[in-house]
This record gives structure tokens, sequence and C-alpha cells, in this order.
């Protein structure tokens, strides 16, 4: 089914737009959800909660590519899920490992103000992604969107483990420069 008509059956309050969502995107959102959480069984539960999500959610501009708006709400599921279960007890997978790497870069905060800051951070994050040519910019998603492993990513693209740490390292510094570019970090 197109992603039009399925938006649509969500409008229409249509059960059966959950039923389409899965079928077409259920696997992918799962994807997402394990690569965030390392967990079968949880990122099960944060798919379910992407479809009651997008049954609750669907913004009034109605998504252009449902996928990638299923997949922001697996994400985001999925990382709320991780944060609940990192303050029971230290995990591991990547997760961790990604937010250590990007926190030079990226600022933290959970005011009014710090919301704003992130939304316009996002954009320009997103203008930035936008600039990278095509092999660099998917190594950055794999890492940083999906939370793809260094090795997972190297066995995707053909390149040595050191070829895509070396890669990660570069484009974060690019990011970095574009960020203070843009005025949206002044930090050391």
């Amino acid at each position: 089914m197109e992603d039009a008509r399925i938006v649509d059956l969500y409008w229409a309050r249509d059960e059966r737009a959950v039923a389409e969502s899965a079928a077409k995107y259920g696997g992918y959102c799962l994807t997402v959800a394990r690569n965030i959480l390392s967990d079968g069984e949880d990122a099960r539960e944060c798919v379910n909660d992407t479809w009651l999500g997008a049954w609750n959610a669907m913004p009034e501009d109605r998504p252009v590519r449902l996928r990638a708006y299923l997949a922001a709400i697996t994400r985001r599921v999925a990382i709320n899920r991780w944060k609940a279960a990192r303050t029971r007890k230290r995990g591991g997978g990547e997760t961790p490992l990604v937010i250590e790497e990007l926190s030079e870069c990226v600022p933290g905060g959970e005011s009014v103000e710090a919301r704003l800051e992130a939304e316009e951070l996002g954009r320009a994050v997103a203008a930035f992604v936008r600039t990278l040519p095509d092999t660099e910019r998917r190594v950055f998603l794999c890492r940083y969107w999906y939370l793809d492993g260094v090795d997972a990513i190297a066995g995707a693209f053909g390149f040595s483990r050191s070829k895509v740490k070396s890669m990660l390292a570069r484009t974060r510094k690019k990011l970095l420069a574009w960020l203070r570019k843009e005025g949206l970090y002044d930090g050391g």
C-alpha cells in the first residue's frame, strides 16, 4: 500500500493503518530499535509503541516520507527506553559509544531554552549532513542515526575498521567546525 494511503487511514482512524504500517515498515523499525537497544524483546515492544505513537500523533502536515517518520518515532521510543534502563544499570552496546563520540560536538540540556537550541542544532546538523559526499553521509548516518557498530559499517561498505573510524573522526571534526561557524558551539 502507498504511504499516502496509509497516512489517510491514520487520519480516518482506521485500524488498518497500524496493520499496513507493520506490514510495510515493521522490519525496518525493528532494526532501528535493535541497533539502539541490543535486545530483541525490548526492540519489539518499541516497535509496538511506534504504531501507538503514530496513531496518537500523526502530524497535521501529513508526513511525505512515512518510513522516516516511523523510524524517528522508533528511535525516540528506543532511546527513551535505553535511557530508562541505563538509569537502573550501566549497559553495553553501541549507544553509549555513539553518545560519547558526539558529546564533544553536541551540548545537552533540558530547559525550554535548551529544547529550542536543540531544535536549532538539529536543523544545523541536518544541513551539515546534506553537504557531505554520498559515502561519507551514509557512513555518518549509519553510525549516528542507525547506531550501527563500526564493524557492521566496515562490512557494509567494504572498508577496514580503521578507515571507518578515521572517516567518522574527520566527519565529527567537520561537524564541530560547521557548528562553530553557525554559532551553535562555543566550547573549547
